[in-house]
């Protein structure tokens, strides 16, 4: 009977483990909520739903105050958290992973680099004669990775790895250049160079922390807050210091692989000779103390960047990008987004994403594959390399992020948003309909 609960316990641990780092069922959520946060909008409530948002909060210390809008805080400060992860995954890329050399990078980034600038091109053409919708040509420049990823994880085997592994790096070379692009052309309000030499200050002491491989969190935790603040007060957009704190934190080990190997195995041979498999461990001394220093060597052969990136990774999932969704989907379907002719925001988004997408992926994969700079991923055929393209086109976050931040006037924004939603849609369901076409079920 307690051995039954006890590997129940394991699998339900087990199980929760791999829910709550499942990149699809945070995809789904996210969909959930912006489909809330649309019925709400234009079925029961509209003004309430954006007032409700818009209601102010804030901090206030003595002299020092901080105030912003519901809506401000979740773009402002937890997303920060967000592009926090996000951060730390392209580090992780870049150290380990298929960023790590030039030969594995350099297919997905051509591809990102086609399926940032085709887009944001074919957007600028539609809207070139008008200066107040001409700044959102960011908008289909970026790839929602959880939707794209979601959508790709139902073909389950039909999918080569290759081809997912692809897209994953794509899509985080994508965020990369989404970053830059926010960082330099999307500023919340004019620059104060004071508080940028601030934030400087700050984050060279963080630089030099992890250069010393410091693996305190707090020491990390508590600069990075005044990091946020004084980015935030610079006039760059206040999450870019998530992306600053996370090029900071140390990715290397403070033992090496083959210390942590001999001193496991040392430790456990003294845990079953001080047994006397009679006594509970936790009444043993002698094996809490080996249980300590095990976990001691544990901790010291976990990088801090994996410990953040582990901890936080089901909050940003679960938490911030449905809050993110639900505050900014609220999208009013009005008879203006419909009208004739269409408003050329939707337009430029819509081909953006749905074609200059899929045109700009595969065009610059090609190029580079012919020039020989890159390789296809293996088992890949260049009809697969099109249909990701289209899946390419799920825009979602980021692009309802950077909607929000391109027009100064609402009726844009929501055209935005309802166009972003919209090809969204589109995009995924194409992508999957051609994902099923250019890909043989395996037996």
């Amino acid at each position: 009977m307690v051995s039954a609960i006890i590997k129940n316990t394991i699998e339900l641990r087990q199980f929760y483990k791999a829910f709550m780092r499942n990149e699809s069922i945070g995809g789904v959520l996210l969909l959930i909520c912006a489909v809330i946060a649309i019925l709400f909008v234009n079925v029961i409530d509209p003004h309430g739903w954006h007032e409700f948002w818009m209601t102010p909060a804030g901090i206030s210390i003595g002299s020092f105050k901080l105030e912003m809008s519901l809506e401000q805080w979740i773009n402002d400060g937890l997303m920060a958290i967000f592009f926090f992860v996000v951060g730390l995954e392209i580090k992780r890329e870049m150290l380990v992973g298929e960023l790590a050399s030039f030969k594995h990078a350099a297919l997905p980034i051509f591809a990102a680099v086609g399926g940032m600038i085709v887009p944001a091109v074919l957007y600028s053409i539609f809207n070139h004669s008008n200066p107040e919708t001409i700044s959102g040509w960011g908008i289909p420049m970026a790839t929602d990775i959880a939707f794209a990823l979601g959508i790709l994880s139902l073909l389950g085997s039909r999918v080569p790895m290759s081809l997912k592994i692809f897209l994953t790096a794509l899509a985080i070379v994508d965020d990369l250049g989404a970053i830059i692009v926010l960082a330099i052309f999307y500023p919340t309000h004019a620059l104060h160079f004071d508080m940028l030499f601030y934030a400087l200050l700050i984050a060279a002491f963080l630089f030099t922390l992890g250069r010393f491989k410091v693996r305190y969190p707090l020491l990390y935790m508590i600069p990075g807050l005044f990091l946020w603040y004084f980015i935030y007060e610079s006039g760059i957009h206040a999450t870019i210091a998530g992306v600053i704190l996370a090029l900071t934190i140390p990715a290397k080990t403070n033992i090496n692989e083959v210390r942590f190997h001999v001193s496991i195995k040392y430790w456990i041979k003294k845990f079953v000779n001080v047994s006397n498999c009679e006594v509970e461990v936790l009444a043993n001394p002698a094996q809490q103390h080996i249980i300590h220093q095990i976990s001691e060597n544990v901790r010291k052969i976990n990088p801090l960047m994996h410990r953040f990136e582990s901890a936080l990774h089901p909050w940003t999932t679960f938490f911030v990008m449905p809050i993110f969704a639900l505050a900014n989907s609220g999208v009013e379907f009005t008879g203006d987004l419909f009208q004739v002719p269409l408003p050329t925001v939707g337009v430029g988004i819509f081909f953006g994403l749905l074609f200059g997408k899929p045109i700009g992926i595969f065009l610059f994969s090609f190029i580079s594959v012919k020039l020989k700079i890159a390789e296809l991923p293996i088992g890949a055929k260049w009809v697969q390399i099109l249909a990701l393209g289209v899946l390419a086109g799920i825009g979602f976050t980021m692009s309802i992020f950077i909607d929000g931040l391109a027009f100064t006037d609402d009726a844009y924004v929501n055209i935005g948003k309802a166009a972003i939603l919209l090809t969204s849609s589109c995009a995924a369901i194409l992508g999957l309909v051609a994902m099923i076409l250019t890909n043989k079920k395996s037996n």
